[in-house]
């Protein structure tokens, strides 16, 4: 059993900064508990905007605090998302997220993440994976 909370999350593995300064994660389930999934929290920053492709991964996001406008850069779609309503991104989506004002979510990565990177340029989260043990 683990029981952790968000607000004891410390370290560079489950602390994540972007080095761009629009987001920060906080990771409470990562690769290395071995359960399938990661779990995290991320705040993005208000008037920034992060494009980003998960080429390797399948992610579910709720958000739970502010606003933003979701694009499909593929289809040019725009999603207003404010607190309840969730996006599910499992058919290698590239988007965009355009914060309006500070935006707080729950992510789920399937396969879980390590916390140990940041985007690429190109947006893309590479895959790293844990030993099993």
């Amino acid at each position: 059993m683990i029981v952790r909370s968000f607000k004891d999350i410390e370290g560079p593995d489950r602390l994540v900064k972007a080095k761009s300064g629009t987001w920060e994660s906080k990771r409470i389930i990562l690769a290395k508990e071995h359960v399938g999934f990661s779990l995290g929290e991320t705040i993005l920053y208000a008037g920034t905007e992060t494009s980003m492709w998960y080429a390797d991964h399948v992610e579910a996001v709720l958000c739970v605090e502010g606003e933003a406008e979701l694009t499909n850069d593929e289809t040019g779609e725009k999603y207003p998302i404010a607190p309840g309503p969730m996006y599910l991104l499992y058919g290698l989506e590239k988007h965009t997220l355009h914060i309006k004002n500070d935006f707080r979510c729950v992510c789920v990565f399937i396969p879980p993440v390590t916390g140990r990177y940041d985007h690429y340029e190109n947006g893309l989260y590479p895959l790293v994976t844990e030993p099993e043990g």
